[in-house]
């Protein structure tokens, strides 16, 4: 066993452990805020937060006995059922974030019908859309014998026996696979959120310019008042741009790379390095582990959840919190 070895299966044991954690945290919020509960976002974090658990308990466990053993860690049924679950679970990811972007842009675009047109409801029909197109795509691979285990990413995944003589329409699938689920999300996530930036960067200069105007006719307030108000915009507008880029950015690093070298190995002539294919699934592995932190845990209901959960432990009462002065902020939506 080498560095490079050891290295991969402590990744995948940190990722697993925070994907566990995390997830489960949000789990906890969900159960113990009634405000969370309230809320239709609510619904696909909770539908993605327990597809990560799944992925956290199911696959990364998997992929880590294959790295160890370098073979397949379990027999064919037992691998049949992991890459089932491995493609129905990641396809659902990538919906429920594009879900969840989707519930965005109604609300910072049209906030005056959200709560028309994000209904609970309509929440739950577009979850078991996500579970109806997922178990599409990995029923199929599981009938038609395309799941197996793969020593290029030690994983009981997608794959394609070397006996097979159905080829050709496994690499149709395979593309229309990727079409339907990386692709399609990626799509909607850039659609929606750049949306909504655009919406947001209005709003702050439409902020920008009143603020401005407010300052000029307060002449007696102190310059160091006025360098404050105009860096508060600035940071805002900021944020805005940062969220986006944290959504976007997140999903394309993480599953981008797998994508392309599952599309790449296509071809007969191509060798994926045993490494590289490990890593690329790793990635994958990793955006369980952030998605707790970029779509919930950071959020200030899921904060206020917790620290009630922990005041409820420790047997505190928990205050109302403290009246502060802050400046709109259009980007809360975000």
């Amino acid at each position: 066993m080498n560095l490079l070895d050891i290295f991969l299966e402590s990744l995948i044991v940190v990722i697993a452990v925070v994907s566990l954690v995390a997830n489960l945290l949000v789990l906890l919020c969900f159960t113990c805020s009634a405000q969370v509960r309230s809320q239709v976002p609510g619904i696909f974090i909770m539908n993605l937060s327990f597809c990560n658990i799944f992925i956290a308990v199911l696959n990364m466990p998997s992929t880590l006995l294959g790295v160890v053993k370098h073979q397949k860690p379990f027999g064919d049924h037992f691998c049949y059922t992991v890459s089932f679950m491995d493609t129905f679970l990641t396809t659902n990811t990538m919906l429920s974030m594009a879900a969840l972007s989707i519930d965005r842009w109604i609300a910072v675009v049209f906030p005056l019908t959200y709560s028309s047109k994000m209904r609970l409801k309509n929440a739950a029909l577009m979850v078991s859309y996500a579970w109806l197109h997922s178990l599409a795509f990995s029923l199929t691979s599981l009938l038609l014998s395309w799941v197996d285990y793969s020593p290029a990413y030690a994983s009981c995944t997608l794959h394609l026996r070397e006996d097979a003589e159905s080829r050709v329409h496994f690499m149709v699938f395979t593309a229309v696979f990727h079409a339907c689920t990386f692709a399609l999300s990626l799509f909607i996530l850039c659609f929606t959120y750049l949306k909504v930036l655009q919406v947001a960067r209005f709003h702050c200069k439409r902020i920008d310019v009143i603020t401005v105007q407010t300052l000029l006719l307060l002449v007696d307030i102190h310059p160091s008042v006025k360098q404050r108000c105009l860096l508060e915009q600035k940071k805002r507008r900021q944020r805005a741009t940062k969220k986006i880029g944290i959504f976007i950015g997140s999903f394309v690093l993480c599953f981008a790379p797998y994508v392309i070298t599952r599309m790449t190995e296509l071809s007969p002539s191509v060798k994926i390095d045993h490494y590289w294919g490990i890593m690329s699934k790793c990635l994958v592995y990793s955006k369980a582990a952030s998605d707790p932190f970029v779509y919930s845990l950071l959020r200030q209901q899921y904060k206020k959840a917790l620290f009630g959960v922990c005041n409820r432990i420790l047997g505190r009462n928990t205050l109302s919190g403290h009246s502060k002065l802050f400046l709109p902020d259009l980007t809360h939506n975000i």
